[in-house]
């Protein structure tokens, strides 16, 4: 099956109250791990990667392999560029392949936020891409990025509204209190604002900050509206952490295909519980 655009896939989600898992990979390892998680799922699936994730492995592969896990899948896949605010770039993206891209301005005044993405939307729906935008900020780090938690700031339902309206923009991560990277105790979602929220516009909704969230805050966001929910240091943390054990364990190993093999099992179990978190285990089928 070939790439699709995520909009139909999150705009269905989003009608039928349950949540797609977006996951943010590294490696080959990682991407086949996710891959592999939602076809046993039979989950829709978004696979994405960061600027930085860009940067170290190159348009050029990132989209080779998508491209042959989506021939040997038969569910709906879309390649989504994460936290970019580079046009440039943007535009590269689109041109490889990518179905969906985000511009985020949200660290810029309101009006530069609208006028950038509103950009972004005019340049990716010539070629049916989704755009995802930001408003509010998420903190933690994300990338280069850092938002410190005193720094971070809810989203406004007013000019969540008036965003939708002036961009065009098909999707949209809003700032409800959770944050890139692990959680220092439990995350704080403020609900009511995300209730709100969904009540004014009727787009899907993004997630960020996906991992260590409890599954009761996760499936009550879902409820009130969020259709996507993007995963990424759980990921690494489970990667990562494999590697670890294997080498404190076989010091003396050096075939990476023993030791990838462990740390792709590892990544691909986080990717299955999420899934089932979300409530897209299934839902294939209906794509």
């Amino acid at each position: 099956m070939p790439l699709v655009s995520s909009t139909e896939m999150l705009q269905q989600a989003r009608r039928e109250g349950y949540c797609i898992t977006a996951f943010n990979v590294h490696t080959l390892e990682m991407l086949q791990a996710v891959v592999e998680a939602a076809c046993e799922a039979l989950s829709p699936l978004i696979l994405q990667t960061t600027v930085g994730t860009i940067k170290h492995l190159g348009v050029g592969y990132v989209t080779a392999m998508v491209r042959v896990a989506t021939e040997q899948s038969s569910i709906p896949i879309a390649l989504h560029l994460d936290h970019c605010h580079d046009y440039g770039l943007i535009e590269r993206c689109i041109q490889a392949g990518y179905t969906s891209v985000m511009m985020d301005a949200s660290m810029l005044p309101f009006e530069q936020n609208v006028e950038l993405t509103r950009q972004v939307v005019e340049l990716a729906h010539r070629s049916g891409v989704n755009v995802e935008a930001e408003l509010g900020k998420v903190g933690g780090v994300e990338d280069e990025r850092i938002v410190a938690k005193e720094d971070a700031l809810l989203a406004d339902p007013n000019e969540c509204e008036q965003f939708v309206a002036a961009t065009g923009v098909d999707t949209l991560a809003v700032a409800i209190g959770t944050a890139h990277g692990m959680y220092q105790g439990e995350p704080r979602i403020a609900f009511e604002r995300l209730a709100q929220i969904a009540q004014r516009i009727p787009i899907p909704l993004v997630l960020h900050g996906g991992s260590g969230i409890p599954e009761a805050q996760v499936k009550r966001s879902v409820a009130l509206g969020m259709a996507k929910m993007n995963v990424a240091t759980e990921l690494r943390i489970a990667f990562s952490q494999s590697l670890k054990q294997s080498f404190a364990e076989r010091p003396s190993e050096n075939d990476p295909r023993h030791y990838m093999k462990l740390a792709k099992q590892a990544v691909k179990e986080i990717a299955l519980d999420k899934m089932r978190m979300c409530g897209c285990v299934g839902k294939a089928a209906n794509h």
